[in-house]
């Protein structure tokens, strides 16, 4: 299916705002209320929408570091790779895993309470990861902008 301008003012305004009415959505796009949900189920059943999500306060959460920990492996086969996956995608305080093309083999991206607890969570965690060879690890000073929107 291809996208054409309504679709796209569709997406681009659930982006923004997850939870507006059908209603107000067909309002804000310029579109009957029937044709705004038959276009949304569209979307839905077509899977450009994958889900909706409340989106949380980290800090709010107690989660106020974030940490980017580069994973290089031991070995590139597909034992290897799966099995890393598997575990990795059990850590709680993981919220994006990456393969990467480059001198890491992995890049995490991780949320903690503060720098401790990054320790705590590199200890029970990170370091008994299978494969794992070697783990470099930087902090966030600053997030300076954050969006979960893909351009539309």
């Amino acid at each position: 299916m291809e996208l054409d301008s309504i679709d796209r003012r569709i997406l681009r305004a659930l982006q923004r705002t997850g939870r507006m009415s059908n209603s107000d959505l067909s309002e804000k796009i310029n579109l009957s209320p029937s044709a705004c949900h038959r276009r949304v189920q569209r979307l839905e059943a077509e899977g450009y929408i994958r889900d909706y999500v409340a989106l949380l306060d980290a800090r709010k959460m107690g989660c106020s570091s974030t940490v980017f920990v580069e994973i290089t492996l031991s070995g590139q086969t597909d034992e290897v790779l799966d099995a890393f996956e598997r575990e990795v995608a059990l850590i709680p305080d993981v919220l994006e895993c990456h393969l990467m093309a480059g001198s890491a083999d992995y890049i995490l991206k991780v949320v903690a309470q503060d720098t401790e607890d990054f320790a705590r969570i590199h200890r029970q965690h990170l370091a008994r990861l299978p494969g794992v060879q070697g783990m470099q690890s930087s902090f966030a000073l600053r997030t300076v902008f954050k969006t979960t929107a893909l351009p539309v």
